[in-house]
This record gives C-alpha cells, sequence and structure tokens, in this order.
C-alpha cells in the first residue's frame, strides 16, 4: 500500500451561485474534490462523514472512480452544507450559510489497512483531529497537510504542534504571512519549514502557486482558462493532482519530482474550473490530462 493515499477531510453537498449558474447540493467537500483528482494517479481511501442524506449515486460514483469509502461514516442527520456565492471575477465567494450538521460530530477512526497507507493528506480540519488521525497512522512515507486562516487563529498552538510532524504544508499566502507574522514570502516560508515540513506550497488562486523546497523555490503560473464557470474545490483538486503524482512516484525528496507535482496540481485544477461541482473532473480522461500538462510544461521548459 505503499501508494495508496489515505485522505480525512469534509465530504459535503455545496449549493454554489456564479455569473453561469447555480447547483444545489452538488457533490463537494475537500476530501472528494482531492480524491477525485489524486485517483487519476494512484488509489485513494477516504475517511469523512456523511448524513442519511447523502446520495446512493454520489456513494457509487466515487468508488467507481478508484475511490474506496470504507472510512465514510453515515451519521443520523444530515450531510454537511456550504451555500455560497462568487462575484463576477471570481476573486471572492460570499458564504451564505455553512451548515456543519454531522460534520460537527466528526470524529476520525481509522478502519481496516487504513493505517498502513503509504501516504497520508490531512485536508482542512481541526488541527486536533488532524493530529489524532496521525496517531492512529503506521508508518506514512509522506504526510501533508492542508490548513486555514479560522484554525491558525483559533488553535495554533495545536496547528504547530502537528507542524512538527508533516512533511509538507498547502496554505495560500495569507495563511503563510498569518502563521509566520512575516510578509514577505520567501522569509515566511523559511520560517515555515523551521517548523517541521521539508517543503512548503503556497497557493496563489488566479496566479499560480509556489514550491518550498530547502533552499530551493519554484514559481509556476495557473494554466489560462477561457471560461471559468466554477472555482469551488479548485485548490483541494491541486493538492490532489500535486499528492496523486507523488504518491506515484518511487520516492519524493527530489526537486525535479516536486516540479512535475506542481504542473500536475495546476493541470488538474484548471480542468476543476471549468464546470460546477465535480463534473468537469468526472468525465476527465487520462489522454486529455497528458495533452494539458505536456503543453503547459513545453511553456515552461520543465522535464
Amino acid at each position: 500500500m505503499k501508494n495508496t493515499i489515505l485522505v480525512v477531510g469534509s465530504v459535503a453537498l455545496d449549493s454554489v451561485e456564479t455569473i453561469h449558474g447555480r447547483t444545489n447540493r452538488a457533490l463537494g467537500g475537500s476530501a472528494v474534490h482531492f480524491s477525485l483528482s489524486a485517483s487519476q494517479f494512484t488509489p485513494v481511501r477516504v475517511v469523512g462523514v456523511v448524513g442519511e442524506d447523502f446520495p446512493a449515486p454520489f456513494r457509487k460514483f466515487l468508488t467507481r472512480r478508484n475511490i474506496c469509502l470504507e472510512g465514510l461514516e453515515v451519521l443520523p442527520g444530515k450531510t454537511f452544507h456550504w451555500k455560497g456565492k462568487y462575484d463576477q471575477d471570481f476573486k471572492n465567494a460570499t458564504t451564505i450559510a455553512t451548515e456543519l450538521n454531522v460534520f460537527e460530530q466528526f470524529k476520525p477512526k481509522l478502519k481496516g489497512t487504513h493505517n498502513k497507507c503509504g501516504v497520508l493528506f490531512l485536508a482542512n480540519i481541526d488541527p486536533d483531529l488532524q493530529y489524532d488521525v496521525l496517531n492512529q497512522m503506521g508508518r506514512p512515507r509522506l504526510v501533508a497537510c492542508d490548513t486555514m486562516n479560522y484554525w491558525i487563529s483559533l488553535k495554533k498552538k495545536s496547528l504547530m504542534k502537528l507542524l512538527g510532524k508533516v512533511d509538507l504544508l498547502f496554505v495560500n499566502e495569507e495563511e503563510a504571512r498569518q502563521l509566520t507574522g512575516e510578509y514577505n514570502l520567501i522569509k515566511a516560508a523559511k520560517l515555515v519549514m523551521k517548523m517541521g515540513p521539508k517543503a512548503l506550497v503556497v497557493k496563489r488562486g488566479d496566479s499560480g502557486a509556489i514550491l518550498f523546497y530547502g533552499s530551493q523555490v519554484l514559481s509556476v503560473p495557473a494554466q489560462p482558462i477561457e471560461k471559468v464557470i466554477d472555482p469551488t474545490g479548485a485548490g483541494d483538486t491541486f493538492a490532489g493532482g500535486f499528492m496523486g503524482y507523488l504518491a506515484a512516484a518511487p520516492a519524493w525528496r527530489n526537486f525535479d519530482v516536486l516540479k512535475r507535482a506542481m504542473s500536475y496540481g495546476t493541470v488538474m485544477s484548471s480542468f476543476s474550473v471549468e464546470d460546477f461541482s465535480v463534473k468537469r473532473v468526472a468525465r476527465l480522461s487520462k489522454a486529455e490530462i497528458s495533452s494539458r500538462y505536456n503543453k503547459y510544461v513545453d511553456a515552461l521548459h520543465i522535464k
């Protein structure tokens, strides 16, 4: 199970409105967007929670995509529901409603051979829960996590404890600055890596992403997309492509491997914004991924 990814995070029903239309209770959540992206490269197992209202077709769809749902717990009540609206430029999302429902009771418990997965991705949840999951694991060869400004503000001590145990951290620019108190991203990255992570990925939305690994830095642009429909989950999709490629690679502690992972993450996230919810990623073929990846790296001269 060296190449299998265990992801722990949210499984949700999203209602989203953009200038191109709207969805009502569509499939979403950090674990879902991550898994659909990562499963293009390697097997994925999900640990999460849903309510009794979670549609059976969604479960069947995920299972068909090389995603094991043995760890998807069903509790009495309703599934986590997020409702939001994007501005015309897609840079800002206004949250209309956040209904945690059964997700508020989420206490991740690993089952079967979950603790033998070679790669662990801790999606954006309470750092105390992330740490508890890590303690349930065996000896994964790669541990990565995501977090957000809310946890940095509310539970920084718990987050710092967690960071001492992870290999790779995903944050956005403001979160990197908030975590370190340093505005300059290069200086902030150095401070983050002193906290424990050996590598840091700073997500910058439509400006791309920056990778920091030791003394090496790589900034990559976003893939230009003519028509953005829905950016929900693009960051999780990026992380899924990145981690999926790393999990399938023989070894990850290599800057060239990490550069290719950045490119795959960028390409996967570019597909995700081309339709609502997971619709575009759902119909994505490996040939389409390879074609866009080759064009992207040719333009950047990444080999």
